[in-house]
């Protein structure tokens, strides 16, 4: 009981701390810096990689946990972590230069900075599905199912995903339209996109995204206890995300878009693994393997 009380008492000063925070920043009052320390011999520590690394720590500790509850040894899980933090990471940067090509096309090496931003999460899940489905068929011995990897991964990835967008926060990036509602947020005019420099206040769309993202978390992660099928959480992660994604893309400014048209990216992903989602539900509902437990 006194555990509760403490944590609920943390939660709560937590919560008035960046309330107080964001309405600081909000208004424009408190300027945010994306660099916490530079000149650090040849590195550079900044905001948007220390929660990006929060954001998979935490994620990787959450999935450990429900993972020995379905019997995965703890050597699988790291060597999972492992890789499908790498080529997540490929992942998602090769799938946003690659919608975003003109902006690179004359600077090669700024593919390679990362720190500054420039990740897309469709590409770090297409990425993580090729991985995981790789080391399932390639790594026998672990006896996994390709869908018992998907569903402990989708489970915690929107935690992770709400972590990292207080990175694109801190680099004032991934804001809306103008706005002129209560919570608007205010972006100096250096972060404010071309075209828009004598607007002050955007849609905080990273504060859209990341709350939808928490209780899609928060009900994924209560999911995975129920009595399921392997592919059930896969399918739930793909229909929520996919709904909250297509209406905040809407809003952004800086949305990837397919060739010359005015198809956003994220948008047409998001219809597709929609659709995709809502098939796998009903197929894993019906004719999927019951999830089995370690006692």
């Amino acid at each position: 009981m006194k555990k509760k009380i403490v944590i609920s008492s943390i939660l709560i000063a937590v919560a008035v701390v960046m309330f107080f925070f964001l309405k600081a920043v909000f208004r424009g009052d408190l300027i945010l810096n994306p660099i916490i320390v530079e000149n650090l011999g040849p590195f550079t520590i900044r905001w948007y990689g220390v929660l990006i690394a929060a954001a998979i720590i935490t994620a990787y500790l959450l999935a450990r946990r429900k993972a020995f509850k379905e019997g995965i040894k703890e050597e699988h899980i790291i060597e999972g972590i492992f890789l499908g933090i790498i080529f997540g990471v490929m992942g998602a940067r090769l799938y946003y230069v690659a919608f975003n090509f003109e902006f690179y096309r004359g600077d090669f090496w700024s593919i390679f900075r990362t720190w500054d931003g420039g990740l897309a999460i469709h590409g770090a899940f297409f990425a993580a599905l090729l991985v995981a489905f790789l080391y399932v068929k390639l790594r026998k011995k672990a006896q996994l199912n390709f869908f018992q990897v998907t569903d402990l991964f989708t489970a915690v990835l929107p935690l992770a995903q709400a972590i990292g967008r207080w990175g694109n926060f801190m680099n004032y990036e991934a804001y809306g339209s103008p706005t002129d509602l209560p919570w608007k947020m205010f972006v100096p005019e250096q972060y404010r996109m071309p075209g828009y420099s004598k607007f002050e206040y955007f849609h905080p769309t990273f504060l859209y995204e990341s709350l939808a993202n928490i209780a899609i978390f928060a009900f994924l992660y209560w999911y995975l206890e129920k009595r399921r099928n392997y592919g059930e959480v896969t399918a739930l992660y793909m229909i929520l995300y996919s709904t909250i994604r297509f209406f905040v893309e809407g809003l952004r400014l800086d949305s990837l878009y397919i060739g010359q048209t005015e198809l956003r990216t994220a948008k047409v992903v998001s219809v597709v693994l929609f659709v995709a989602g809502i098939v796998l539900f009903i197929l894993a509902r019906y004719k999927g393997k019951p999830v089995k437990r370690v006692s």
